[in-house]
């Protein structure tokens, strides 16, 4: 694209996202992407709350990219944020939301995308035995993925991050609970260490990418997408509307061209399982 060829862009990262992230950016908007050592994204907040998030994740998005813009000199940059939790549809379900924002200063263009997923291994537990913590960490799926260890989920110094051998995991485990008597373990959700972490980080980026090459109409910039929802797709049996989608609404975010588009993905119908007539 040349809008954004050859030009360096930084990775807002200190968790080494810029392994799943960089080569897809590369490839799509010919961008040269890097790291700087310098950025400390830590100083935001940590998972394991010795550091505390004060602020939310979208405020999170845009300082990473203030402090990478203030280290490096540099005017484009994507930053990634993880938040991790009950599902908000699906109840107890552990799901993973990653928010992706792209920054182009020079362009004065601010992408975010949203991707969500189930496929996580967040979780944590009390354990007081060798069989407890065995259990949990098949679970985990360790030593692919790995663990952090404390005395408990309140403890914010003695903190054990990063175990990924089971030399490790026990001598931790025999240190902490001769210390303390009870030993927290929980997953470690960096994205350096959470494989599964990073393939909802890759999807993420595949949906930012789709937003930046979605080009408005009017003005051909960047970011064309969908900010709204039109509901009441006919049903095929009594023809009346449904609570299905009958169009998207699309908005530049640059000159605020509006474009609806009816029947997304071709679907003119709803099938009668989905009205609220038919199917009470």
């Amino acid at each position: 694209m040349q809008l954004f060829e050859n030009r360096k862009l930084i990775i807002a990262t200190k968790h080494k996202k810029e392994e799943v992230i960089g080569p897809l950016i590369q490839s799509a908007l010919g961008v040269i992407p890097f790291t700087d050592k310098r950025l400390d994204t830590d100083t935001l907040g940590t998972f394991t709350g010795e550091i505390e998030r004060t602020v939310s994740p979208i405020e999170a998005l845009k300082k990473k990219c203030d402090l990478a813009f203030q280290l490096t000199n540099c005017d484009l940059a994507i930053a990634s944020e993880g938040s991790f939790g009950p599902h908000p549809s699906l109840f107890f379900v552990n799901a993973n939301e990653e928010l992706l924002l792209f920054v182009d200063k020079v362009n004065h263009i601010e992408i975010i995308v949203r991707e969500i997923s189930t496929n996580t291994n967040f979780n944590g537990k009390n354990i007081q035995s060798f069989s407890e913590l065995n259990s949990f960490a098949t679970q985990a799926q360790f030593p692919s993925h790995a663990l952090v260890l404390r005395k408990s989920n309140d403890e914010k110094t003695d903190i054990f991050k990063g175990i990924q051998t089971e030399k490790d995991l026990i001598k931790t485990f025999e240190l902490l609970h001769k210390k303390h008597g009870t030993v927290y373990v929980e997953t470690d959700m960096r994205a350096m260490y959470n494989p599964s972490r990073m393939e909802i980080i890759q999807k993420a980026t595949y949906k930012l990418l789709k937003q930046i090459q979605s080009f408005c109409p009017h003005c051909q910039m960047p970011g064309f997408a969908v900010t709204s929802s039109k509901r009441g797709l006919k049903c095929q049996q009594c023809n009346f509307p449904t609570n299905s989608v009958l169009s998207y609404i699309y908005e530049c975010k640059h000159c605020h061209f509006c474009k609806e588009e009816t029947y997304p993905n071709n679907k003119t119908s709803e099938d009668p399982t989905y009205c609220d007539f038919c199917n009470p």
